[in-house]
């Protein structure tokens, strides 16, 4: 419910800090008062039009707040972290209009469209009346409305369920029959493309692999010449080897002979022979290792090309070769096998279609008679507001060729005014006083089902006597025992039946400018308000006799 709504400078209202009850609550006052104004600035809360005019003369900007008490799990929690909008604790809606025209908006002070903020203000507040642009008014609204009287939720769900298989059926026969029309154009073309890849086989990680050897072989080519001329020279004819061994053995025999003189050269030639040989057996080694045919070298090259190659027809990277060859046989066979599989895909939507068809033509049938109970429920109302001769009803066209998530109805709340006369859509048919009590008829008998928790009433007894608006006192706090009811009024009747009463007047303020007050007031000055209400600006003491009299029966 609205707890509290703050305004900062809008056209009359300097500052104003009002708090609600939950039950009924009545603004009264003046004409010119002001009680528009209050209605302007709560409509700007919810996300209304801006307008600069709003801000009070010689200010810079104006500010409402609106707060909100909502359980946890109602809709506006889940709009608003679907928004990335934080849900903790109290909803609170705020306004700013500047006298530039333009506006900023924020709940729970992060900053927001103003669209999220009239999506936000719609699920929280409806307001009946000259501000009244959306709840019942809204014929995109009316048939959740009479499923949501009838206690069709379930079975909007299941009609939902079914279309979205249906829908996907088809779309599953659609994809399929663009499959097998682009794999038949290109038949020839993919079945070469599959014979060429199949051929060549590529592995993955095998371009990687062939690179590596490839790079490997090419630098062990340009050693080779290398190694092999090093091996001739210590192994070949011209080796000094078997020359210096020859040498050594020749130095041996004489190095008894003088031992002082041989006996060093003895041991570094022999060292020298040691070293010598070692290189040599290295050599060879290293050559055996580096042995290669050139011909490895041309075909890995070639095996290597032929991959990039196929990589740059195909246009995809080496490694996905085989992948596309997989995706186009899958291609080849759906088109061979593309038939079966197409008539069961069809079968299929067919079945679902079916299914959706049977469920809608139910919902239909359900909502027919919740249509008849919901007019019924509302006629009942009419009379004692002064529609005796009115009707109201549920127009409903059903369009079995458009489906749709919620079933092939389209629903709209028309009325007739008079009998004779032409039923036409409630909006265009009654008159703004009509209207008002056709939307209280239908808010009564709707009750607590699909509404805001706060409804918000303007003027909807104007032009209408005491009786009447006795009636709608007395609807108006039927309502108020599930959601919270403020409303405007003319009508004492109504203001007797209220829990909370605020009244608003105009006052002097300083320098030599008017504001708008409003106060709640006690019992005793209620009285004496309802008094005024009844006798104008001379009040009698009949006139507050009969007060206490409408707050005493209304009480009982």
């Amino acid at each position: 419910m609205l707890v509290t709504l703050a305004i900062r400078d809008i056209v009359l209202i300097d500052r104003l800090d009002l708090n609600f009850t939950d039950g009924m609550s009545v603004l009264t006052g003046e004409t010119g008062a002001g009680k528009s104004i209050l209605l302007d600035a709560l409509a700007l809360a919810l996300g209304g039009r801006g307008d600069a005019d709003l801000v009070r003369h010689g200010e810079k900007q104006g500010q409402v707040t609106a707060v909100f008490d909502v359980p946890g799990g109602h809709t506006v929690r889940g709009l608003l972290r679907d928004n990335a909008v934080d849900d903790d604790g109290d909803i609170i809606l705020r306004r700013i209009q500047t006298s530039d025209g333009r506006t900023r908006a924020f709940i729970n002070d992060q900053p927001v469209s103003v669209s999220l903020m009239r999506q936000a203000g719609g699920l929280l507040v409806e307001i009946h009346g000259q501000h009244d642009d959306r709840a019942l008014t809204d014929p995109d609204t009316h048939r959740d409305l009479v499923d949501s009287f009838g206690g069709l939720g379930s079975d909007v769900d299941e009609v939902g369920a079914a279309y979205a298989a249906f829908r996907n059926a088809d779309k599953a026969v659609r994809e399929h029959e663009a499959r097998i029309e682009s794999a038949r154009k290109e038949a020839d073309y993919l079945r070469a493309s599959v014979d060429e890849l199949a051929a060549l086989a590529p592995q993955p990680g095998e371009e990687t692999d062939l690179a590596d050897r490839r790079a490997v072989m090419m630098q062990v080519e340009k050693i080779a010449g290398d190694l092999s001329e090093a091996f001739e020279t210590l192994n070949g004819g011209a080796s000094p080897i078997p020359e210096l061994a020859s040498l050594l053995r020749r130095m041996e025999r004489k190095a008894d002979q003088a031992p002082q003189l041989l006996s060093g050269p003895v041991g570094a030639l022999a060292s020298a022979l040691d070293h010598l040989e070692d290189a040599r057996a290295g050599l060879e080694t290293a050559l055996r290792e580096t042995d290669f045919n050139p011909r490895e070298l041309e075909t890995v090259e070639e095996r290597l090309f032929a991959l990039r190659a196929a990589a740059r027809k195909f246009s995809v990277p080496v490694d996905d070769l085989d992948a596309l060859r997989a995706s186009i046989t899958e291609d080849l066979a759906a088109l061979d096998a593309g038939e079966d599989k197409l008539a069961a895909l069809v079968s299929a939507a067919a079945s679902a279609r079916s299914d959706y068809d049977e469920k809608a033509a139910g919902l239909s049938q359900k909502r027919a008679a919740v249509a008849r109970a919901l007019e019924e429920a509302v006629g009942h109302e009419l009379p004692a507001l002064k529609l005796e001769r009115a009707r109201f009803i549920v127009e409903i066209t059903t369009r079995p060729g458009q489906p749709s998530r919620t079933g092939v109805d389209d629903l709209e709340f028309y009325v007739q005014t008079n009998p004779g006369t032409r039923p036409g859509p409630m909006m265009k048919v009654a008159s703004g006083g009509e209207l008002s009590r056709f939307l209280l008829a239908l808010k009564v008998a709707l009750a607590d089902k699909g509404s805001a928790p706060t409804l918000v009433f303007d003027e909807i007894d104007t032009g209408v006597g005491g009786a009447v608006a006795e009636a709608i006192g007395v609807r108006l706090a039927r309502l108020a025992r599930t959601v919270q009811v403020l409303t405007v009024t003319h009508a004492p009747q109504v203001a007797a039946r209220a829990a909370g009463h605020f009244l608003i007047a105009k006052e002097d303020a300083p320098p030599e400018r008017v504001a708008t007050r409003v106060s709640r007031i006690d019992a005793d000055h209620r009285s004496e308000e309802i008094a005024r209400m009844l006798a104008g600006s001379t009040i009698t003491d009949e006139a507050r006799a009969a007060a206490r009299k409408l707050i005493t029966e209304a009480r009982g």
